[in-house]
């Protein structure tokens, strides 16, 4: 996987142009004696007195490391697209979770990847709290998407901050369905899987999306005949993926 990944980064780059991948720009969150590598997309023709929308993704368990690369192998090419950068203007957040590691949280429902505690998604929770006093934020549209782990991290994270988040898109992943009522009615969610996914089955999505229901919230749920995991290329080819995400405000 690591050798995998390695090849689908020199791919991107060399699709993309490294100068393109190297908009998202190198960062490093440190508090006390953790650190979370991160690259941060800045809005095109920045302008600080403009408060921007912020756009946070979660990468897949293949994309863990510590090269603070790797996780822009999925996803990245998206909000590198002029068009997309020009319509949808944001600040957008790629955080990469260490090899030993993954996006959850002391989690009770055993998705936890041989790791006992984690320690990433409390870093990334802490980023995002403290990226979101910033001046140049719009407080009401945060969004958060997610694939496979990052998927999984995308409900994780909903259920830590259920206030933050205006939209979110997790793609074939999964979840505790017992931790959605503090977050179901207020997020807008849309889901995305593969029917032939074999690795996380779509019946975890649906499992998510019934909960979420139950909860009182509406969320909206695209299956894709004949895809397999990664169906995360089918969610960002759709016409109105982004355009949807940014349709949304936080509710008060």
């Amino acid at each position: 996987m690591k050798y995998l990944n390695a090849y689908l980064l020199f791919f991107l780059m060399f699709n993309l142009n490294s100068q393109d991948l190297n908009l998202f720009e190198r960062e490093n969150f440190i508090i006390e004696n953790d650190t979370l590598n991160y690259r941060i997309l800045k809005p095109i023709n920045y302008n600080p007195n403009i408060k921007y929308p912020v756009h946070l993704f979660l990468h897949g368990s293949g994309e863990r490391g510590s090269d603070n690369s790797s996780q822009l192998v999925h996803g990245s090419e998206l909000f590198l697209k002029k068009e997309n950068r020009e319509k949808y203007n944001s600040w957008v957040i790629f955080p990469q979770a260490p090899k030993h590691d993954w996006w959850g949280y002391k989690d009770p429902y055993k998705l936890n990847y041989n790791v006992k505690e984690s320690k990433a998604m409390s870093l990334v929770v802490k980023l995002m709290d403290n990226f979101l006093s910033r001046n140049d934020v719009n407080q009401n549209k945060i969004y958060v998407s997610g694939l496979s782990m990052g998927g999984m991290g995308t409900f994780v994270i909903l259920n830590l901050r259920p206030d933050m988040f205006a939209a979110a898109t997790p793609i074939c992943g999964d979840g505790d369905p017992n931790s959605v009522n503090n977050y179901a009615k207020k997020i807008p969610i849309w889901i995305f899987h593969g029917s032939d996914d074999t690795v996380v089955s779509p019946k975890k999505s649906l499992k998510m999306a019934n909960a979420i229901i139950e909860a009182g919230g509406s969320p909206k749920i695209t299956f894709y005949e004949n895809v397999g995991h990664d169906s995360w290329n089918n969610a960002f080819a759709e016409e109105d993926f982004l355009k949807w995400i940014h349709s949304k405000t936080k509710k008060q």
